[in-house]
């Protein structure tokens, strides 16, 4: 493949002190100093108090909605967009949620603000919103940061394709909800080569989420007074080995948190080359793609190819077109297309055609009519320049 959809980003550089490690008489690999080292670093990155170091994105996801369990035992409605990766809508029914799916708007990716504010004005079992930043796309306008702040309603943000992204208001996306979550897959802005990370500036909901990454056990709170009052309340048992939370382990270790390290170093030139990747791409291609993408504080994951217009023979001969050129795509663009047709949620709620076309037609569009392409730091511009006109020549 000439032009792969992803690119492994870990430099030899990275892995050093990962050899280094491996070549002490003792070494420590499970979870220990690097992983709150780099921890540490990824929250004062991010503008977060408090940061939790686990083994992927879609663990992040799941931690995320196990503490909302715990603040809505008995469930409710989570507003989602269907445009997003399966791990969101699995982990809400997972907690035994019921996902409420809102449109997104196509030069975002992400919720439509307007459907949001509709939605929570007229259904009162609304608990949360579920919000993706998609593809390196700021999915947060500042209305809907100042309406949830207003209705106090519960955020969780999914960063996991948008590392690097800046809101409007200045911050960066995955600092303003109650918890967020990011992902350190091989090809993504950074890697941990496996690995997520799930944030947020509240302790409490911080000394949960080390439990809730380990067995929820008490020993791995970091609060002595909050592990006091456990140890206290249960006396009858070994305080190594008091279990609070049906939980599982979720941790990753100093191998990943090693190369974390070392790839956060760098984290911000290669959001600042995707990004400008990104721009020249779409100065590039012809009319019928959709362009109008909001830039302001994008970090670009992937190359957005959307046809402006419902087209099946164009996209026919796009697709062709690419695949003898050695270029790899991803139809649908999100992992999968539009989630509400995917078995997992068809099965549960007997979606029809109608309801795909009336609740969510721009995702319902690029699930057909779009795709994506790889990006990656090291990709020049004259590989974008031959990439873009090789699309331009579909007619």
């Amino acid at each position: 493949m000439k032009f792969p959809l992803m690119k492994n980003n870990i430099l030899e550089s990275d892995l050093s002190p990962v050899i280094n490690l491996l070549r002490e008489k003792d070494p420590r690999l499970t979870s220990g100093p690097k992983v709150k080292e780099f921890e540490t670093s990824w929250s004062k990155w991010l503008g977060v108090k408090y940061s939790v170091f686990i083994n992927s994105g879609s663990s992040a996801n799941l931690l995320c909605m196990a503490l909302l369990k715990e603040r809505f035992p008995d469930g409710g409605d989570i507003i989602v967009p269907p445009f997003t990766w399966s791990s969101d809508i699995s982990s809400i029914l997972w907690m035994g949620f019921n996902p409420v799916f809102i449109d997104i708007k196509l030069s975002t990716l992400g919720l439509n603000t307007n459907l949001v504010i509709d939605e929570i004005e007229k259904n009162k079992n609304i608990k949360a919103i579920f919000l993706t930043h998609a593809q390196g796309i700021n999915g947060l306008d500042n209305r809907l940061i100042n309406y949830i702040k207003e209705k106090n309603i519960y955020l969780i943000e999914d960063v996991c394709e948008s590392h690097g992204v800046v809101l409007d208001n200045g911050q960066k996306a995955g600092s303003v909800g109650d918890v967020s979550c990011f992902s350190f897959y091989y090809a993504h802005h950074m890697s941990t080569i496996e690995g997520g990370m799930v944030c947020t500036n509240d302790e409490s909901t911080y000394e949960s989420l080390r439990m809730l990454r380990s067995h929820g056990m008490v020993r791995e709170i970091s609060n002595e007074k909050f592990k006091k009052k456990w140890v206290d309340d249960y006396q009858d048992l070994n305080e190594k080995f008091i279990f609070t939370k049906p939980a599982f382990n979720f941790r990753n270790n100093e191998i990943g948190a090693l190369i974390g390290i070392q790839q956060l170093k760098r984290l911000d030139d290669m959001v600042k080359k995707r990004s400008e990747n990104f721009e020249y791409f779409l100065s590039l291609l012809p009319d019928w793609c959709f362009k109008e993408f909001n830039l302001n504080g994008q970090s670009n994951y992937a190359f957005n190819v959307i046809l402006k217009e419902a087209n099946e023979t164009l996209m026919n001969k796009l697709e062709k077109k690419l695949e003898e050129n050695g270029i790899e795509y991803r139809r649908g663009s999100a992992g999968g297309g539009n989630q509400m047709r995917q078995p997992y949620v068809k099965s549960i709620y007997n979606f029809t055609e109608k309801d795909f076309k009336e609740i969510a037609p721009i995702t319902d569009h690029i699930h057909f009519y779009g795709m994506y392409l790889g990006n990656y730091p090291e990709l020049t511009f004259d590989s974008i320049k031959e990439i873009a006109s090789i699309i331009s020549s579909v007619e």
